[in-house]
């Protein structure tokens, strides 16, 4: 899928879709928090995302269950493409770097060293 921006209040549906994998309108709407918007607020949403090609909807008669088309790991990928290419020179290194010289704590930057390590066994056994 080509890489289509979302608004902030269609990432807002689309998050609350990837939650309930599918559902019809009113399911959708339960995910929000008090106070939730209206219907109509979230179905027109909906229907641009249909448009846009990210949710998909199966018909029972005038009612329809609606179902992600992109999951939210591909839409992540296709968001932070453009940012690593033009705010990281295309590097991971560089992204890496930049969170490793914030502000992140000594937990946190241990996490992310364990998940570079599986995944660097990962692929060293996938070598052999």
């Amino acid at each position: 899928m080509e890489n289509k921006e979302l608004t902030k209040a269609e990432v807002q549906v689309m998050h609350y879709i990837w939650i309930i994998e599918k559902g019809f309108l009113k399911d959708i709407v339960d995910q929000f928090p008090s106070p939730q918007p209206a219907n109509t607020t979230v179905s027109t949403v909906i229907r641009v995302l249909v448009k846009k090609g990210f949710v998909g909807y199966k018909a029972f008669g005038k009612a329809h269950e609606y179902y992600p088309l992109i999951s939210k790991t591909s839409y992540f990928k296709g968001w932070m493409k453009p940012i690593i290419s033009n705010y990281f020179s295309g590097s991971h290194a560089n992204i890496a770097s930049y969170f490793a010289n914030e502000s992140m704590n000594l937990s946190e930057l241990e996490e992310i060293k364990q998940l570079i390590d599986e995944k660097i066994k990962k692929l060293r056994t996938k070598k052999k």
